[in-house]
């Protein structure tokens, strides 16, 4: 990871703001603060490390609680004085133990979907590894891979009759069961969205390739 900390911008006190975000879901995790130094060890363990203007010391998160964060990417603002860190976080980011330390919604003229993805999967996964009496999600993995191969020709077989219908209510709802369906199908197979996102970042690559040959 080459980085020229001489580029950036620092504050009087030799700080600079860094964004924490979650490089899968796109999810603001913290905001915190690093000096030249914090930025350096960032860049040699490839883990997070921040400064504490409450402590006046240098810490490396996950030190104590083991939930660190595995830098994937780090970026500058266009006036260097703003750094953002995509992260693969092991465990929560806040001390209080939520997810995120924006857990407190202040005002919101409606509710964020753009996480639901992924909370889905991460509930399929709960209902495989703690089955639930009455999920259908616990049903379908008791059933096993025929039951949940069925399900997944069915639904993409209704959503061919809702595009030839041209329902766009039908079709998202149609849609939208395929996409849970091969979610649970992909999580008994442990396929990953991840592996998903990979495979076509590799081709979307290739066909630029072969654009610009």
């Amino acid at each position: 990871m080459n980085f020229d900390i001489s580029t950036l911008r620092f504050d009087k006190n030799g700080l600079i703001p860094a964004v924490v975000q979650d490089e899968k879901t796109g999810e603001v995790l913290t905001l915190a603060y690093m000096n030249e130094e914090a930025i350096a060890k960032t860049l040699e363990t490839k883990e997070t490390w921040f400064f504490s203007r409450s402590r006046n010391e240098l810490w490396h998160k996950g030190e104590s609680s083991g939930n660190t964060q595995r830098v994937v990417r780090l970026q500058q603002d266009c006036d260097a004085d703003a750094l953002l860190l995509q992260v693969v976080p092991d465990g929560p980011a806040c001390h209080t133990g939520n997810r995120s330390c924006f857990s407190e919604t202040i005002t919101e003229d409606a509710a964020s979907n753009r996480t639901v993805l992924h909370e889905l999967v991460q509930k399929i996964k709960e209902r495989k590894e703690n089955p639930v009496e009455d999920s259908y999600t616990t049903y379908l993995f008791r059933e096993g891979i025929d039951k949940i191969l069925k399900k997944v020709g069915e639904e993409s077989a209704e959503v061919i009759i809702g595009a030839k219908n041209n329902n766009k209510k039908e079709i998202t709802w149609e849609i939208s069961d395929l996409i849970y369906h091969t979610l649970v199908l992909m999580e008994l197979v442990e396929v990953d969205i991840t592996d998903l996102k990979v495979e076509l970042f590799k081709r979307h690559l290739q066909k630029q390739g072969e654009q610009n040959a």
